[in-house]
């Protein structure tokens, strides 16, 4: 059985999210669908990164296997066909067995972006979150610095979330303005289940002067997430990069 890697590019604001749910329409559900269309066979699609409801991808990683025999960078073209318009396949490759979308991951990069300025967005109203009020840069920046490396993010996670282990590994977290808008980059071995949009409401209340950098340390070491800010709205969030090592060549059959 073949192993088929997509890298996806899609607008969240319409789907319950990467993860099928009962409950309306997600990327996952949608990909599966015109998979079976394409190739007659009901397909397991596994992404990197099981984005919320809301949360866009410019490079968001599946992979899947098929018995099909159409070239690996066809499905590109025939999935792009049949998707809705808010989802496209980026480029499409045939992987060795062993490549998993998720556990083969070395890290994610996520974008989260804030309109800073007093007038709202309308033209990217969908793409960031609106911050009237002006941000100290270096405070942000100042803050942001504690966060890399390895941590735990108890802090950052939903209340209601429940991972094995709360200690993730971050590269890297700064800040970039490009007036009017306010990117947060961030790239870690992982993410909590809501980690990246806490962090950014926590950071805000740094940058706006309602916390010290240093208070924001003492909350990263809490372990509380009531001590933490608020979760920022999901439509800023893009995740942007999986990074993987470099493959091994597929085997001749």
């Amino acid at each position: 059985m073949r192993n088929i890697k997509l890298t996806i590019e899609y607008e969240g604001t319409a789907y319950l999210g990467w993860q099928r749910q009962p409950q309306g329409m997600t990327i996952q559900e949608a990909l599966a669908e015109s998979l079976r269309q394409i190739t007659g066979e009901t397909t397991q699609v596994t992404g990197a990164s099981r984005t919320d409801a809301g949360v866009h991808a410019r490079g968001q990683v599946a992979n899947f296997r098929t018995d099909s025999a159409i070239p690996a960078e066809r499905f590109q073209s025939a999935l792009n066909a049949l998707l809705p318009l808010d989802i496209a396949i980026v480029a499409a490759e045939e992987v060795p067995e062993d490549f998993h979308a998720r556990f083969s991951a070395r890290s994610k990069l996520y974008h989260y972006t804030i309109w800073n300025q007093r007038v709202r967005p309308v033209l990217d109203r969908r793409f960031c979150w609106h911050m009237r009020w002006p941000v100290e840069m270096a405070s942000l920046r100042e803050a942001s610095a504690c966060l890399i490396g390895e941590h735990d993010f108890a802090a950052f996670q939903s209340a209601n979330a429940q991972s094995e282990t709360t200690v993730r590994i971050i590269e890297r977290a700064d800040w970039e303005m490009n007036a009017p808008r306010l990117t947060f980059a961030v790239e870690a071995n992982g993410f909590l289940y809501n980690m990246v949009r806490a962090l950014v409401g926590t950071l805000l209340d740094v940058g706006r002067g309602k916390m010290t950098p240093a208070e924001f340390r003492r909350v990263l070491e809490s372990g509380q997430r009531s001590q933490a800010g608020r979760t920022a709205p999901a439509r800023g969030l893009c995740l942007m990069r999986i990074r993987y090592d470099a493959p091994a060549p597929i085997s001749s059959p």
